[in-house]
């Protein structure tokens, strides 16, 4: 699979503002986060369920009442990513790292001091494509996310061209990411890395990632 844009089209990532400070954003992020677990919990508990149809629509009453007193205060629009008083930034709502996003799986990417990259996650029942096997869109997002995050590891880069190749289906489970820069020029980076399962490689993937500033040098 082969998704992107034209490498001059690379979006800017704008910080909103949010006057807290280190205190108040470990706070938030103690609070937050084990409530979007649950949630998480509750997508995979949906999905595999076979209570019967009385608990099904007692649980569902009691769904609608807690998202009606969630809405009662809330932002408009997206969360973005925003930025403490102390330049932490944050983006609680991403889709793959998101801390109060109950879709992301999420991803915790580390690194070496030689450059590679990796994240451990495991994608269960919400993840399902071929039936057993993670659907190959979340394998794209996983390793969009990890590829970018190696790209902008020097300089913040965005996604230009991201291929994939499938080598098997990948099952779900416990999954492991790895992830390389195999060259740099000027604002691009190439980078490359697999998605494996126990058993070894199920995708592999290259991208192009380009940084947002500086003129064009195509």
């Amino acid at each position: 699979m082969r998704t992107g844009r034209p490498e001059t089209k690379a979006a800017q990532v704008e910080l909103t503002p949010d006057d807290i400070d280190v205190d108040e954003y470990e706070r938030r992020k103690a609070l937050y986060g084990p409530f979007a677990e649950v949630v998480r919990d509750l997508v995979d508990a949906t999905i595999r369920t076979e209570v019967d149809d009385d608990t099904i629509r007692e649980i569902e009453a009691t769904i609608r009442t807690a998202t009606r007193r969630l809405r009662a205060r809330q932002v408009d629009g997206a969360f973005g990513m925003r930025r403490t008083s102390d330049g932490t930034s944050f983006a609680w709502g991403n889709a793959g790292v998101g801390l109060r996003n109950a879709l992301a799986p999420p991803l915790v990417v580390e690194s070496d001091v030689t450059g590679r990259h990796w994240t451990t996650v495991t994608l269960g029942a919400a993840y399902e494509g071929v039936p057993g096997h993670v659907h190959g869109g979340i394998c794209a997002l996983v390793l969009d996310h990890l590829l970018g995050v190696t790209a902008s590891a020097t300089a913040r880069r965005f996604t230009g061209t991201l291929t994939l190749r499938h080598l098997r289906g990948t099952p779900l489970g416990e999954l492991r990411g790895e992830a390389r820069v195999t060259s740099v020029d000027g604002r691009k980076a190439l980078v490359a890395g697999t998605l494996s399962d126990a058993a070894g490689v199920t995708v592999e993937a290259e991208g192009l990632f380009i940084s947002a500033t500086g003129p064009s040098d195509r």
